[in-house]
């Protein structure tokens, strides 16, 4: 587990919450435990509004609107620290281009970047990528 600021992305999240797979859901959950305890994990809006969603259609029989409201409450809020701004559009425009990256993940690169993570946990981008000082992990490789 990484000492340094680190920033998830919603698949993470999802995988925590998610019950099809134990070692995913176990992995997924150990990192953000471990990163709420060290209070060095980051997300940005754009994650909360993802998982939020997600949570909303894809796990009403495991997890309610009640128990959607407390995740954000009790997990994100701790960790939200970007929010919408030119600047973070800007940025992800930058990044889109010279990587060739989609938007979404532009907008997730650019967000962990400007919260100055050293890790990006997602499983969307290439494992062991570097993009500047953020160096991408796939936990569940």
């Amino acid at each position: 587990m990484s000492a340094g600021r680190c920033f998830f992305d919603t698949n993470i999240f999802l995988y925590s919450v998610d019950r099809s797979d134990a070692r995913k859901q176990a992995i997924a959950d150990g990192l953000i435990r471990d990163a709420l305890y060290r209070a060095n994990g980051s997300v940005s809006y754009q994650v909360v509004q993802e998982f939020v969603n997600a949570s909303l259609k894809k796990f009403p029989g495991t997890m309610s609107g009640e128990e959607s409201f407390d995740y954000l409450r009790e997990t994100f809020e701790p960790m939200l620290a970007v929010e919408s701004s030119f600047k973070l559009f800007e940025q992800a425009f930058a990044i889109h281009f010279r990587y060739k990256l989609s938007w979404y993940d532009s907008l997730i690169v650019a967000a962990a970047i400007e919260a100055k993570c050293e890790v990006l946990y997602t499983e969307d981008l290439q494992h062991g990528q570097h993009l500047g000082n953020l160096v991408v992990t796939n936990p569940f490789l």
